[in-house]
């Protein structure tokens, strides 16, 4: 090399010699959240990067692949395995960001104590939270004598295929929380929301013991991507 000859100046392509107002988390303190794109809000998550690749080329790499925030939600952890550098800390934080989402919506549409008059107030509250699962989930809506809400609560165990055990759990429930009515829900991860023999089965041996002990069975709900059906509206509910 020459004396006056200078070394060759390395670009770096780092988030940190970007120009500050472009940084995803100067730009969030500057201009606030919703002035983020979807994968400056995730490099904000991902913090940093690997060698080679900033935390919003990573993050567009995740966007690339999943194309939505509610894409994310439920994916097993074999299919975050392709991207370099992403490991089980951060894809922990993803994860809790999109609860944290989920569960602001549901707050959000559940003011407390609220009156349900339809079957469409229930998916409203519990779709969200609902219709992407990949596994069966078996909710129940405890209401007193007005139909408001008392709470929302899993099931303990089982499934509609197993029935009696299952009714007698909900029944015990509604006892301990002085319900006057229940609606049950449940999600169909193959978003088929016709209902099943065991459904049928379930929902009519539900409102049987409930009618022997007091408690009302308003309604038995299936949960699909988007859609839903309902016992009550089809005249299912004896």
């Amino acid at each position: 090399m020459k004396p006056d000859d200078k070394p060759e100046r390395k670009i770096s392509s780092g988030i940190k010699s970007w120009p500050q107002d472009d940084r995803p988390r100067e730009k969030l303190l500057l201009r606030g959240a919703g002035a983020l794109s979807n994968s400056e809000l995730l490099a904000i998550l991902l913090r940093t990067g690997v060698k080679g690749n900033s935390a919003i080329d990573l993050a567009r790499q995740i966007i690339d692949k999943f194309g939505t925030f509610r894409n994310m939600s439920h994916t097993d952890m074999r299919e975050w395995k392709e991207f370099k550098g992403l490991g089980p800390a951060k894809i922990a934080q993803i994860q809790a960001a999109l609860e944290i989402g989920r569960r602001f919506r549901e707050n959000e549409v559940r003011p407390a104590r609220q009156k349900i008059a339809a079957a469409q107030d229930v998916v409203n509250i519990i779709m969200p939270q609902m219709r992407d699962l990949k596994t069966e989930v078996f909710k129940v809506v405890y209401l007193n004598s007005n139909n408001r809400i008392i709470d929302i609560a899993d099931a303990a165990t089982g499934t509609v295929n197993q029935a009696m055990p299952i009714v007698r759990e909900i029944i015990h429930a509604a006892l301990q929380k002085f319900a006057a009515a229940i609606i049950c829900v449940h999600n169909h991860p193959s978003a088929n929301i016709a209902p099943s023999p065991e459904d049928k089965k379930f929902t009519g041996e539900l409102s049987a013991a409930g009618k022997l002990l007091g408690i009302k069975v308003l309604d038995h709900i299936i949960i699909g991507d988007g859609n839903f059906f309902s016992f009550a509206d089809d005249g299912l509910i004896v």
